[in-house]
This record gives C-alpha cells, structure tokens and sequence, in this order.
C-alpha cells in the first residue's frame, strides 16, 4: 500500500511571470538537493487542472522504506513551503492522503514530530 503526498494552490487570477519564476527556482533546487535517486520527489502537474482556479498542483509518492520516509517528507514540505511563500495569496491545500498537513506561518508545512530527532533516530534504526 503507498501513501502520497498531495498539494494544491488556487486562485482566481493566473501566476504572474515572477511567481513562475520563484516556483521554477525553488523545484530547480529541490531537484539538486534531494537526498535520494530513487525515490519519487516533488512532482508539478503541467496539464491536468481538477478545478477552474488551480494554479498549482502535484503529488509526491512517499518510500516504502522507514528509513527514507521523514527525510523525503521534510525535504518535500520544505520545498512546498517555498512555493507557498512565492505564491501567498492562493488557497493552498496540503495532505497526507486524507490527513490535512498543518499551516504554521513561522516554521511552514510540518508534520507532528517530524523534527524530533529522538523519532528520526528511532526510524533510522529500522
């Protein structure tokens, strides 16, 4: 059974150039610094849109393999918080399939406890 991340922005008015420009920047570097290959990592949908306003979208396949699963989803959320900030004034949507991730202005998307180091260590023994 996998689990994936899902996100979304809405709007009524397009992207601008210079949000296309911030949202092409921070995939860019999403891309150079994600820590693995072979894992499935930030993904923009280009041609399918589920509403009229959708600005954005993408998913995100989370690894079968404990050890990956908090780095992967960090990296991701983080990134996911950059492209909220290049694009404030949407309507974002981000979910764990049916769990809502939480909005925090200061620290972005975040998980309960997905910083906490003793849990990152914990899951790295597996």
């Amino acid at each position: 059974m996998s689990v994936s991340l899902y996100y979304r922005a809405c709007r009524e008015g397009p992207l601008t150039e210079a949000e296309r420009a911030g949202i092409e920047r921070t995939v860019q570097a999403h891309l150079a610094s994600f820590p693995y290959d072979d894992e499935e990592s930030l993904y923009l949908y280009t041609d399918v849109r589920s509403e009229p306003d959708e600005i954005l979208a993408g998913s995100t396949k989370m690894p079968s393999d404990p050890s990956r699963l908090l780095p992967v989803i960090e990296h991701v959320l983080g990134s996911l918080t950059e492209l909220r900030r290049a694009v404030p004034d949407a309507a974002w949507g981000v979910h764990l399939d049916d769990v809502d991730v939480p909005w925090d202005e200061e620290e972005g998307y975040a998980l309960p406890g997905m910083r906490d180091e003793g849990l990152i260590a914990e899951l790295g023994d597996l």
